[in-house]
């Protein structure tokens, strides 16, 4: 599928609105807040505590899928796009959140899943039920296998989540029949975005959502809805996401060119509808000048910046990834992103507890080489004071503001990841990142619903970690945060621009808004910068007033 030539590859000038410099907190549903009892989160529940949000000092929310789902995948496995699961409340709760959120100032994105449906969509039912060739299949990626007898795959593509990509079925005569593919589990089957009929159905599910009163989507696997139209073999293995390496080619499945044409008609969509409607793309794409491509002035808003996410703790890499990600963005007129944690990877606060240079891992068990909690926490402190002073906007992960861990010691009995299953075992998977967070210390689970309930076991250690044990608490972490956005907020620290000061081996350090930036990645002290004094900090000071080791300052001059 080729380019629209009129494409904006040359913006016009830099991107201005809400977006360019918003502070975006992610909901997990199933996990913030349990209205009921169930042991499951909700969207009352996130009504409820919507207050939390305003506290902080966050721009918006994005909320993780909540549609009807069988839950394969945590209900990223959609079977309706229109409505709300029962697990999670009804449509009027979605419009009360909406309502309520608007209420109080804060704007509202919900996660589109375009990629695939649920094995339990209509849609699928009807693939099934009809023969090979039917328009009914074309909505999906079918295909007669390999070999004589049609029994081998299609071709050898793999599943993220581990196995063969592909699921044989059962025709209506019951004899063996095509094949359908599914990048993720076996019940996420993929759509074929070249049929016309999937592209008219989703730019009314944004309609529909739109309607609503949504500020936005966030579009899961955004680099993934075209594949390459020889279904080529792929032998590389699939690592659940993990970026493209830049010195091989890139994937027959991924980032390939006829996604921007689908982007651009959405954009235009949500350019017809009042105050700033946007789209934000997860795409798991290297180097960074590629994934420019998907925030062009006639696309997507945004786009994560996970080559950031994934960046070591050492000042170069820092200093390299911040540097790339600014040129990359600056030169298509769109804004940065910035982000530490999410729904899919380990918790920042145990991610930088780990040696530096070690592969980062898939999930971490209790039979796992386990993070340094102390060191991890203090490294997150000081990775999040930085991250919020660099211009662009930037994404928290629920709980990262109590400086939430991961779960390393869940059991495997309790894992309910599809990656766990599908990879033999082999990886641990998600569900650390994912447990109900802690609200009140001392209150049936942690203040994350009425009852002891909860959809995966919460630490027993977590009460140190909630909110009422940190609110107004000096030193807290989360005070730490409130404190940061109120400044980046009166800083403008969002509108930039950053201007470079050092870039070491052991400090960074860069001006924004008025502030000085300093970060110690080295083993020994440094003083503050020479007629400045402190604003903030991610550790109290050395007792000769210099910056400690993983610590990050805010300064202005005395």
């Amino acid at each position: 599928m080729n380019s629209n030539p009129t494409h904006q590859d040359t913006p016009a000038g830099p991107a201005t609105g809400w977006w360019t410099r918003a502070t975006i907190y992610q909901v997990y549903p199933r996990s913030f807040a349990d209205s009921d009892g169930d042991g499951i989160g909700d969207l009352p529940g996130i009504t409820a505590r919507l207050d939390h949000l305003v506290e902080l000092g966050v721009d918006a929310l994005w909320l993780s899928p909540f549609y009807p789902s069988p839950q394969a995948d945590a209900g990223y496995d959609v079977a309706d796009y229109r409505d709300v699961d029962p697990l999670f409340g009804t449509l009027a709760d979605a419009d009360r959140l909406i309502g309520e959120a608007h209420s109080r100032g804060l704007r509202v994105i919900v996660d589109l899943v375009p990629n695939h449906t649920s094995s339990a969509h209509r849609w699928f039912a009807a693939a099934l039920a009809a023969a090979p060739g039917s328009p009914e299949r074309d909505r999906y990626v079918f295909r007669d296998g390999c070999g004589p007898d049609g029994a081998q795959p299609p071709n050898d593509w793999q599943s993220v989540f581990g196995g063969p990509a592909w699921t044989r079925v059962t025709e209506a005569d019951g004899r063996p029949g095509q094949w359908y593919l599914h990048l993720f589990d076996s019940g996420q089957p993929d759509l074929n975005w070249d049929n016309p009929q999937v592209r008219e159905e989703f730019l009314d599910v944004l309609r529909f959502w739109l309607d609503r009163g949504v500020d936005g989507f966030r579009v899961d696997v955004a680099h993934g809805l075209i594949k390459q139209a020889d279904l080529a073999d792929w032998q590389e293995p699939q690592e659940i996401l993990s970026g493209q390496e830049v010195d091989k080619p890139r994937p027959p499945m991924w980032d390939q060119d006829g996604v921007h044409e689908i982007y651009r008609e959405w954009r235009r969509l949500l350019d017809g509808y009042p105050d700033e409607r946007i789209l934000v793309a997860e795409a798991w794409v290297e180097p960074a000048e590629r994934l420019a491509r998907y925030v062009r002035p006639d696309e997507m808003h945004q786009a994560f910046n996970f080559e950031y996410l994934l960046a070591s703790w050492t000042a170069p890499a820092q200093y390299a990834v911040i540097t790339r990600s600014l040129e990359a963005t600056d030169a298509v007129g769109a804004p940065t992103t910035w982000v530490l944690s999410n729904h899919d990877v380990v918790r920042h606060a145990s991610r930088l507890g780990l040696p530096i240079g070690v592969k980062r891992p898939n999930g971490i068990g209790a039979g796992d080489p386990q993070p340094d909690a102390a060191l991890g926490l203090r490294r997150a402190r000081a990775a999040s004071l930085l991250m919020l002073a660099l211009p662009g906007s930037a994404y928290l992960y629920q709980g990262e503001e109590l400086g939430l861990p991961e779960h390393t010691t869940m059991g495997d009995e309790a894992r309910q990841d599809p990656t766990w299953t599908r990879s033999g075992h082999t990886e641990r998977g998600r569900d650390g990142c994912r447990v109900p967070i802690p609200w009140e210390a001392d209150a049936p689970s942690y203040g994350f619903g009425p009852t002891d309930a909860s959809w995966l076991p919460q630490p027993s250690s977590w009460a140190e970690y909630a909110l009422d044990r940190q609110r107004d608490t000096p030193g807290s972490t989360y005070e730490l945060y409130r404190t940061a956005l109120r400044l980046r907020r009166e800083h403008r620290l969002g509108d930039g621009p950053l201007e470079w000061l050092a870039s070491g081996d052991e400090v960074l350090s860069f001006r924004n808004g008025g502030l000085t930036v300093l970060t110690n990645f080295g083993d020994a002290p440094v003083p503050l910068p020479a007629g400045s004094e402190l604003v903030h900090a991610s550790a109290p000071l050395d007792d000769d007033g210099a910056v400690g080791t993983d610590v990050t300052v805010w300064v202005r001059p005395a």
